[in-house]
């Protein structure tokens, strides 16, 4: 009944943008920080960005600063990762997660986790 179904992760050149979309259902989201994470081959897990349920608070990975937006739309019970310039180092598979919370943390400790979605960049 719980789900977060993250979307929006293909194929695209170096320099493109993509926009994931993290639906959620089951549970009262707006209560909920959340949060995108990847994982590239052969790398652990990092967190990417987390937006607060209100959306007072971002936090991004030096990384992707300026590149990458997070945001919500608490009546839609969704999230959203803009992704501009991406590079090849971003290709990775991306997951969206929530935790009840207002701060949000890039740390892997959230309490919903989505399926992850493909995000491959080439060169």
């Amino acid at each position: 009944e719980v789900q977060l179904v993250g979307s929006g992760g293909e194929l695209v050149q170096a320099g493109g943008s993509l926009r994931l979309s993290c639906a959620a259902s089951g549970f009262t989201f707006d209560d909920y920080a959340g949060g995108w994470f990847r994982q590239a081959p052969g790398k652990e897990r990092e967190g990417v960005a987390c937006i607060s349920y209100s959306a007072w608070s971002k936090v991004y990975r030096d990384s992707v600063k300026g590149r990458f937006t997070i945001s919500r739309d608490n009546a839609k019970n969704t999230m959203y990762l803009q992704m501009d310039s991406l590079k090849p180092e971003d290709t990775a598979v991306y997951y969206c997660a929530a935790v009840r919370r207002d701060l949000c943390s890039l740390k892997p400790l959230y309490d919903y986790w989505g399926q992850g979605t493909q995000v491959t960049v080439s060169s």
